[in-house]
């Protein structure tokens, strides 16, 4: 009778983490495995470099269950005809204010308890042992800082910062206490989420959209926005400069998980090209720009970062 109890205890265990496997391999599109020796030629690459620049892609958030937007067969694209919020869009039209909040709302709880994955805590561990430097990631679910990374630069922001576009407000809010406020304000918030988009906003009915409410800014009446960098915004000037002065002084690039299609990642890769700075890429498909590196693999990140370095 034990026997049989823990048995079944077992198979519900291995049901749990199967599953748990599934869904955060669901967003990973189809690829090859990495090769026998595409650990060591980036180990080789990467030893004699005293200051190695990361720059981080969607790619490596794939793994913990978060989808990117172009991946064949996975991505937003491929799974739906929505299109990310534009920037213009959001500030003009207060129908797509609401919709984005009314969404993110409701992704929320779930997006915010995404967990880092082994690339993530393989940067850190890399980081923590000084043999990569500064983190430069086009993602907004604030992964590598959930995975104890230190230097990282959100170069599209981040969905865990609200703030007020108001031109001379500097209110800012937590996302969590924000949640707060907008449950206070929409008290039937819906449990089932059926697709999360890679900013951390869902698919809802249209009549759960329409009578959402939107809190304004309390300091100045002002309209709330994440400090993400929307579709057709520009990256902060401040950002930039210390972007470009992480590029100036490096002495490699490696790109993960990017397939460099948005142009504010691509001029990284530009830039470094044109100062001479040896380019190395771990990517499932093409990468624009990728005949600039010397060296491509062309897999998920999850096979290669976290086997790299392990008996140092």
């Amino acid at each position: 009778m034990q026997s049989s109890k823990l048995l079944l205890k077992l198979e519900k265990f291995a049901h749990f983490h199967s599953v748990r496997r599934f869904i955060s391999n669901q967003f990973v599109p189809k690829h090859q495995p990495a090769g026998p020796n595409d650990v060591q030629k980036l180990e080789n690459f990467l030893r004699d470099k005293q200051n190695v620049l990361v720059l981080t892609g969607a790619g490596i958030s794939t793994e913990s269950g978060i989808p990117d937007y172009r991946s064949e067969g996975v991505g937003l694209y491929a799974r739906s005809n929505s299109k990310p919020v534009q920037h213009l869009e959001f500030i003009r039209s207060p129908k797509v204010r609401r919709r984005y909040w009314a969404r993110n709302f409701v992704a929320w709880p779930h997006f915010s308890n995404i967990q880092p994955n082994d690339t993530h805590k393989a940067l850190a561990r890399l980081q923590h042992n000084g043999q990569i430097g500064s983190i430069v990631t086009q993602n907004v679910d604030r992964l590598h800082t959930k995975a104890g990374s230190k230097d990282v630069l959100e170069l599209h922001g981040c969905g865990y910062k609200v703030i007020c576009l108001g031109s001379h407000c500097d209110y800012s809010i937590d996302r969590h206490e924000l949640q707060l406020i907008l449950n206070s304000m929409n008290r039937n918030l819906m449990e089932r989420i059926d697709f999360m988009r890679p900013d951390g906003d869902v698919d809802i009915p249209q009549e759960y959209i329409d009578s959402f409410k939107v809190p304004d800014c309390p300091n100045c009446g002002g309209m709330l926005k994440p400090e993400i960098v929307f579709f057709g915004d520009n990256v902060p000037k401040q950002r930039a400069e210390r972007l470009a002065n992480l590029v100036c002084n490096s002495d490699a690039l490696l790109i993960l998980g990017s397939s460099m299609q948005v142009y504010s990642g691509y001029r990284i890769l530009l830039h470094s090209h044109d100062l001479g700075t040896p380019i190395a890429i771990v990517n499932i498909g093409s990468v624009r720009g990728e005949d600039k590196a010397q060296l491509k693999i062309s897999t998920k990140c999850g096979d290669v970062i976290p086997k790299l370095f392990v008996s140092n």
